[in-house]
C-alpha cells in the first residue's frame, strides 16, 4: 500500500509541475535554473530557519581570500529579480531547504517550490495566482477518470474541486482579523486561514496588504514578512503583499510587489528583523553584495512582483489531506530524512 501511495505522489506532483510549465511557457515566462548553495540572500524572512553548509565541519570554507558561510537555498527570488529587466517574466522549479522545528503535519524541511517574477504591479500577480491554480485544476478535470484514480485522487476530491470556481476572494488582512476577531498585528493561525476559507464558501484566497512591521518600528506586529516588500502608497502601514490560502492545504504562496529604488531597498534590508538577525550570526551587507551590485548600477528597478508556491501544500489541497508527509513522494523533516 505504502508503494502505491509513493507512485501516486510522484504521479500527481509531476502532473502539478507539468501544469506549471505549460502555462507559464505558455505566458511567455522564461525558465531559470538558480544555485542551491548560496549566501543569506537565498533565505526567506527568517535566517534562523537557515541550513549551513560545511566541508569536513568548515564553515568558511567558500571564498578562501574572504571567508564566508553558505547555506542551503529558501528562496531564488533575488535570482530571479536580477534578470528581469531583461527578461521581463521568469520561472525557477527546484528544491527549497528550510529546518522547520514546528507541526511535521504541516512543515517540511526540502519540498519542490515554484517562483515566479513578473513586470507589473500586485493586482497583476494576483491575477497569475489564480489562473495557475485553475489551470492546474483544469488540467486535472481533463483527465480520463482512470487516471484521475493513478493519481490518488478519490471522488469526492474530484468534485470537490469542481466547485472551485474563478474570481477568487481577495481579503485583505484589516477585513480577515475583523472576521476573525483577532487582534491588529497577530498572525494568522493555520486554523484560521481555514476558517476565513469556510466564510468564503471553501474557496482559495488571496490575503493581501499584511501590516508593515518596519512602520515606525511597530512592536505589537508578530507578522513578519520579507523586507523586500512594496509598502501601499495609500496606506504605508501596509504592504502590496499576498499570501495563497488553500482549502486544506492552507498557505500555499507568499508574495508581493517588490521594493523598485535602490535605496529604498538597501533602508528596508538595514531596518529588517532579519537582517539584525543575520548579523549575529556573523552575516551581514557582503551576503547581498552580488545583489546589490546590480541593483545598484539599474538605480531603479522595473516595477515587478512576485511570489514562490509550495508544490506540498498544493497537492494537500488536491488530495484533501490534513498531514503533508501523505502527499509528496519522499517526505522529510526533523525526524525523518528520505
Amino acid at each position: 500500500m505504502k508503494s502505491k501511495r509513493k507512485i501516486q505522489n510522484i504521479k500527481l506532483e509531476w502532473q502539478v509541475i507539468k501544469s506549471f510549465r505549460n502555462f507559464l511557457e505558455g505566458e511567455g515566462f522564461v525558465e531559470i535554473f538558480p544555485p542551491t548553495i548560496v549566501r543569506a540572500s537565498g533565505a526567506c524572512e527568517s535566517v534562523d530557519t537557515m541550513f549551513y553548509v560545511a566541508k569536513d565541519k568548515n564553515l568558511l570554507w567558500f571564498r578562501p581570500e574572504k571567508p564566508h558561510r553558505a547555506h542551503l537555498l529558501q528562496t531564488a527570488q533575488f535570482d530571479l529579480e536580477a534578470v528581469i529587466p531583461s527578461l521581463k517574466k521568469v520561472f525557477s522549479i527546484g528544491p527549497t531547504f528550510r529546518a522547520e522545528e514546528g507541526d511535521e503535519k504541516r512543515h517540511l524541511i526540502e519540498f519542490s517550490m515554484t517562483e515566479i517574477e513578473l513586470i507589473g504591479k500586485l493586482p497583476k500577480l494576483l491575477d497569475y495566482i489564480e489562473k495557475i491554480i485553475l489551470r492546474i485544476i483544469q488540467d486535472i478535470m481533463c483527465l480520463p477518470s482512470k487516471t484521475q484514480i493513478e493519481l490518488g485522487l478519490r471522488k469526492q476530491d474530484i468534485e470537490r474541486l469542481k466547485k472551485i470556481k474563478p474570481h477568487f476572494p481577495r481579503v485583505t488582512y484589516d477585513q480577515a482579523i475583523k472576521i476573525l476577531n483577532l487582534e491588529f498585528g497577530k498572525d494568522i493561525s493555520s486554523n484560521n486561514e481555514q476558517k476565513l476559507v469556510r466564510r468564503f464558501g471553501n474557496q482559495p484566497i488571496l490575503l493581501t496588504h499584511h501590516p508593515d512591521a518596519l512602520w515606525k518600528h511597530r512592536k505589537d506586529i508578530e507578522v513578519i514578512k520579507f523586507f523586500n516588500m512594496v509598502p501601499d502608497p495609500k496606506n504605508p502601514s501596509r504592504l502590496l503583499s499576498v499570501d495563497l490560502i488553500l482549502p486544506i492545504g492552507g498557505e500555499a504562496l507568499g508574495g508581493a510587489q517588490r521594493v523598485e529604488k535602490f535605496k529604498d531597498f538597501k533602508g528596508r534590508l538595514f531596518r529588517s528583523e532579519m537582517f539584525k538577525r543575520l548579523k549575529k550570526k556573523g552575516g551581514g551587507l557582503d551576503d547581498f553584495e552580488w545583489y546589490l551590485k546590480i541593483f545598484k548600477e539599474l538605480k531603479v528597478m522595473p516595477i515587478h512582483s512576485g511570489g514562490g508556491f509550495g508544490i506540498a501544500r498544493i497537492l494537500k489541497f488536491l488530495r484533501g489531506e490534513n498531514d503533508i508527509r501523505k502527499v509528496v513522494p519522499f517526505p522529510s523533516n526533523r525526524s525523518k530524512i528520505s
